[in-house]
């Protein structure tokens, strides 16, 4: 950080990222976020008032860095629903996929608040759920889909997807035939939609 300038939540967020890249999620401390913009501990804790805060704060600015593009898919009405579905199933895996292999101690990170219930976790699961949802009334509307309660059957889609985005199966995502895999749950979560 340059002298004079001001510290803020987004600059104390970009050093934690390249905190935990350097360190990874167990050995990265409040204390090295610090030194990394050359002022003291403390002066992290006046934004963010613990080290959970911290990483459910760089951990949900991570994740939201996908979220614009799911939800472009999620929202595209040029496109059929069932396409809309499909695609963006993929584009989830796809985006888990790279966050897991391009920046692996960040996923990391991922993994510990998904594991402890964070609000940023459940947060992201709510805003990918509510992607589904949008996804899932635009084929109720159109006929596409047969009616049905959207909130929970976008609960049952993903839950039956779990295997293609949760971060606690990603060795799994990197297995030969996976693609296919994710394009047979597919077709087969929509023909039971329609």
């Amino acid at each position: 950080m340059r002298a004079g300038s001001p510290l803020d939540a987004e600059t104390i967020l970009s050093a934690t990222e390249d905190v935990l890249r350097r360190y990874g999620p167990a050995k990265a401390t409040v204390v090295d976020v610090g030194k990394e913009l050359g002022v003291s501990h403390a002066a992290v804790y006046k934004h963010f008032p613990s080290k959970a805060a911290l990483r459910d704060a760089v951990s949900r600015r991570w994740l939201n860095r996908d979220r614009d593009a799911l939800a472009a898919i999620a929202n595209d009405s040029a496109t059929p629903p069932d396409q809309r579905l499909r695609s963006w199933l993929v584009a989830l895996l796809a985006a888990k996929r790279a966050k897991a292999h391009d920046e692996p101690e960040l996923f990391a990170a991922y993994k510990i608040l998904v594991t402890e219930n964070s609000v940023a976790a459940i947060d992201h699961v709510a805003d990918l759920l509510g992607q589904l949802e949008a996804v899932l009334v635009a084929g109720m509307a159109d006929g596409s889909f047969r009616p049905a309660d959207p909130a929970g059957t976008a609960r049952a889609v993903f839950t039956a997807t779990t295997r293609f985005h949760h971060p606690g199966l990603a060795d799994s995502w990197t297995q030969p035939g996976l693609e296919h895999e994710l394009d047979v749950i597919c077709t087969l979560l929509l023909d039971g939609l329609r």
